[in-house]
């Protein structure tokens, strides 16, 4: 099979479920920017050396494909079995309780930074919250009724809370922000 099928050199592509759609509509715009954020935990994934954030962030990867199908097939919602559930986002929130008391309280600003792990997870963090702001305009074109937006939501301070992990276990101190 060949990667590349020349359909695209118009500017245009395909859905899941075949539509033909702009390269640069709603759709593709929440679902790229949410490939990016599968990329950048990708990237992040490569520079962690704890099995505890590996499990964490293997799991948040497979829940982005999920969010990715079901906004692909939103178009198609009687046949979309395919959801971002209220139970993932009660995981996030139960992670980020458990990993935010393992944590010194914060009082200040942090800088981002840190270890490549911890950098990355910042990075990944921006890049979820950009997912948030393309997913709020698909859904404002489209009426689409998702947790997906709920789960973008807690992801970016799951990200925050795991860099701030990342460099406690590697004993990298927190940066604070001078004013």
């Amino acid at each position: 099979m060949k990667i590349y099928t020349r359909t695209g050199d118009d500017g245009k592509t395909s859905t899941l479920s075949g539509k033909r759609v702009s390269k640069d509509s709603a759709i593709m715009q929440v679902n790229g920017t949410i490939d990016e954020l599968n990329a950048v935990i990708g990237v992040a994934l490569s520079y962690n050396n704890h099995e505890e954030i590996e499990e964490i962030l293997e799991e948040i990867q497979s829940d982005l494909f999920v969010i990715g199908t079901e906004i692909t097939l939103s178009e198609k919602s009687d046949t979309n079995k395919i959801k971002i559930s209220q139970y993932r986002i009660k995981r996030l929130e139960d992670l980020i309780d458990s990993i935010t008391e393992k944590l010194p309280k914060l009082r200040n600003f942090i800088l981002p930074g840190g270890s490549l792990l911890a950098s990355h997870l910042h990075l990944a963090r921006t890049v979820c919250r950009r997912a948030e702001r393309t997913l709020v305009s698909f859904i404002d074109e489209t009426d689409l009724n998702t947790f997906s937006l709920q789960y973008l939501n807690r992801l970016s301070d799951l990200l925050f809370v795991l860099s701030r992990y990342a460099n406690k276990l590697d004993k990298i101190p927190e940066r604070k922000w001078k004013f």
